[in-house]
């Protein structure tokens, strides 16, 4: 098994368990969200206070230990950092802030399609559309400088850091918060989950599964490999969806969704561009902290900080729809997209630095 065949393999299961995660007992069309998942967290540890989003999600832990232990075994752990950390934190927050205005990752963006919920067309649409403004950066040659290979301690810290997530999770103390109510108490039990997360994690390492390298990679070099575990995901979810009546087509009346057309495609647009900027989705991201690489670390708290953010000033959508504090804060992330792609893009800045240099010279 190799090629497009494992990758079709890999987003067939991916899909088939999201369903059964959701038969177990997750919210509806939410058998994966790393979005999601990531805000009940920050909302469980008490980074912030919205009653309904608050418990340690075992498919996080799982998916992090998964790429873990498959990367030791196939000798890829490699344990680097060092690239832009700020920025990279930065961008973190931007792409959770504009997941939580469409109220989805990449990942579940996919799977409310396969659920039948059409709000999602149109976050394909604007997610598919940042992508194309983050390839036309990297064009211009857009990076955030190379990493640097560190101590091996600094790689095996986020692994034990979900280790000991998953200890407080079964120990339950005080001072973890779990919801009582709304999508925070709707959870597959912890074995299931973190069994789902662990098989997620080994095969999207395997794989290099990615929601934003398909469509990036069929742009740039028109390959098609990521993109296969991308529609496979979407046609395994949509059969298994089917299978347990799941599957509800509309727009109205979605789990965990709302209508507001615009808001949907701007807010998976901010998705998109920084994910390209950050060289994968938040999936990825949680994949390549596995591996030992320490900017998908920073990336990843980021994302847990931009989860808090977005609900402690208002700024995350509910199925009531977008708040005014969200759209500005879209605002604000395309603003600092465009002022990162544009002073880390090279050619840009050389074209910038030689007509400052013709004009003083003409002067």
């Amino acid at each position: 098994m190799n090629g497009k065949k494992e990758i079709i393999i890999a987003g067939g299961a991916v899909g088939i368990i999201s369903v059964l995660l959701v038969y177990f007992g997750n919210p509806a069309n939410m058998g994966f969200c790393i979005a999601c998942f990531l805000r009940d967290i920050a909302g469980g540890i008490g980074l912030h206070r919205a009653d309904v989003v608050q418990y340690i999600r075992p498919e996080i832990i799982g998916l992090v230990l998964g790429a873990f232990f498959i990367s030791l075994k196939n000798k890829e752990f490699q344990t680097k950092g060092g690239s832009s950390p700020f920025t990279r934190f930065i961008l973190g927050i931007a792409v959770m802030i504009g997941a939580l205005i469409f109220l989805g990752c990449p990942l579940r963006m996919v799977l409310r399609l396969g659920g039948g919920d059409l709000n999602a067309l149109f976050g394909i649409a604007g997610f598919v559309a940042g992508i194309y403004v983050g390839v036309i950066f990297l064009n211009k040659g857009f990076s955030l400088k190379r990493s640097y290979n560190i101590t091996k301690i600094e790689g095996y810290i986020f692994p034990a850091v979900n280790a000991g997530a998953l200890i407080l999770l079964i120990a339950a103390p005080a001072f973890i918060f779990f919801s009582e109510k709304g999508p925070g108490s709707m959870h597959a039990p912890i074995v299931i989950s973190l069994a789902a997360g662990l098989i997620v994690g080994a095969l999207a390492q395997k794989t290099r599964l990615c929601m934003v390298g398909g469509t990036r990679d069929m742009i740039l070099f028109k390959d098609m490999y990521l993109l296969s575990g991308f529609i496979a995901i979407l046609v395994f979810s949509f059969i298994g969806n089917f299978a347990f009546g799941f599957f509800k087509l509309g727009f109205a009346e979605q789990p965990i969704a709302h209508t507001d057309s615009l808001w949907n495609f701007l807010g998976m647009a901010v998705v998109g561009w920084g994910s390209v900027l950050l060289g994968g989705c938040p999936l990825r991201q949680l994949i390549l902290s596995g591996e030992g690489n320490t900017d998908s670390v920073i990336t990843v708290t980021g994302m847990l900080v931009g989860a808090a953010i977005s609900h402690n000033f208002g700024l995350a959508s509910s199925a009531a729809g977008v708040t005014s504090n969200g759209k500005v804060a879209v605002f604000i992330c395309f603003v600092f997209l465009g002022i990162v792609s544009y002073w880390n893009s090279e050619s840009l800045i050389k074209k910038s630095s030689s007509e400052g240099l013709s004009k003083a010279d003409a002067e």
